[in-house]
């Protein structure tokens, strides 16, 4: 049997594997008065692994739990949306170390098992009194059902919640993974304003899930872009508490791989179809490339140039758009091998354009989800990355973020 039929998806979210609950609540960070602090967290120290943003101007709850992470241990995240305690000096530092604290005072823990994340607006002091009462609020609120609520609690211009949880067994014992994300815009991953938290019941090492998530996010986080800007804030992270009594060494690792990649896949495609004004979901792929690095880097071209997502917003089949973005890349390319498809509709034949069905175009143009295929028919390596068109809101959005 194909291991895919082997892995199932659960109605839960981040709480779905057995030992963790979740809680969101409102603590008036926002105007709006929405939930905006959230905790998760397990009933053991979980081994935990994270990546984190590679932004050279990353903000302090970055700098706090990579320290915390050193050990490989966590028993809880502390999240707060709605201020990104970024560009906030000593006092954003010590904020972030205090956002552990609470925490850890709350749960009985220690602020070093405690990872700490935070978005929303950039340059702002965190009003950590707020957030002092928010994560207090959220602890007591704590429940194998919150995790619907903890979705919610970390949304900033996030238009739904993104949850996503799978099923599986080994050796006849079930083993469950789950998480959550949050981003809309300020999204291209190495990584985005983009959270992420991720559990699961499986006993493993630190260093093994470090090795796992970090093929998962290369397959996943670092495979979408929005606009382009990479964020301040951006950290996936996970927790395996072992609750399952399931352990998952680097030899049997290979459905557990499988199942994590499905779920960062999902939570990332959904940041794409939320992206900030969006009204097409693209994916891009690029074949035929000399390597890896070559396709992905041309597939990112493509995905973030502004002109190809005007044009798929305007319904536009300019395929010179996308043969530019190619050629801009640093991908090694031959202009008289490259062919360009839009769904199965070749456009473009070794750099020329060729007839094709107009009318096939313009309607597949009409869809919701657009795949662009380029072959550079040059060697063996694929890629694939998850974008969105732009349209007039995503300006209007972003003129107006507050």
């Amino acid at each position: 049997m194909n291991k895919t039929y082997e892995i199932k998806q659960m109605n839960n979210g981040i709480t779905a594997p057995k030992g963790f609950k979740a809680a969101g609540v409102a603590c008036n960070i926002k105007q709006s008065g929405k939930k905006d602090v959230a905790v998760v967290a397990s009933g053991t120290i979980a081994n935990a692994a994270a990546v984190f943003t590679t932004n050279k101007a990353s903000a302090a709850p970055i700098h706090v739990s990579k320290a915390h992470l050193a050990d490989g241990k966590a028993q809880a995240v502390a999240i707060n949306s709605g201020n990104a305690n970024a560009c906030t000096g000593e006092a954003g530092e010590k904020n972030a170390a205090r956002m552990a604290e609470l925490t850890a005072s709350a749960i009985g823990g220690k602020p070093e098992d405690i990872i700490v994340m935070s978005t929303g607006i950039i340059g702002v002091p965190l009003p950590i009194h707020k957030v002092a009462n928010g994560i207090q609020a959220a602890v007591d609120a704590l429940s194998p059902d919150g995790g619907c609520d903890a979705a919610r609690a970390i949304m900033t211009t996030d238009t739904f919640s993104k949850e996503y949880a799978v099923s599986f067994d080994v050796d006849g014992r079930e083993v469950r993974i789950g998480g959550m994300s949050k981003g809309s815009g300020m999204i291209e991953p190495n990584m985005a304003t983009m959270l992420a938290v991720i559990t699961t019941d499986a006993r493993t090492t630190s260093d093994i899930l470090a090795d796992m998530l970090k093929k998962a996010v290369d397959k996943s986080f670092h495979a979408i872009t929005v606009d382009g800007d990479t964020s301040t804030n951006d950290t996936v992270a996970i927790l395996a508490n072992g609750a399952s009594g399931v352990e998952i060494t680097a030899h049997n690792s290979g459905l557990f791989q499988e199942a994590l990649d499905r779920v960062c896949i999902a939570l990332a495609k959904f940041i794409v179809r939320d992206g900030e004004g969006a009204t097409k979901f693209i994916e891009v792929e690029v074949r035929g490339a000399a390597d890896d690095a070559d396709a992905k880097k041309a597939a990112k071209a493509i995905a973030n140039s502004n002109l190809v997502k005007t044009a798929f917003f305007g319904q536009d089949a300019n395929w010179g758009r996308i043969v530019c973005a190619v050629g801009y890349s640093s991908a090694t390319m031959d202009q008289s091998k490259i062919d360009v498809f839009y769904g199965d509709e070749k456009l473009v034949e070794n750099g020329h354009p060729i007839a094709h069905d107009t009318a096939k175009v313009n309607e597949l143009l009409k869809e919701k989800d657009i795949k662009v295929t380029v072959d550079l028919k040059i060697g063996e390596a694929t890629s694939r990355v998850w974008t969105c068109d732009f349209s007039y809101d995503y300006v209007k959005i972003n003129a107006d973020y507050n």
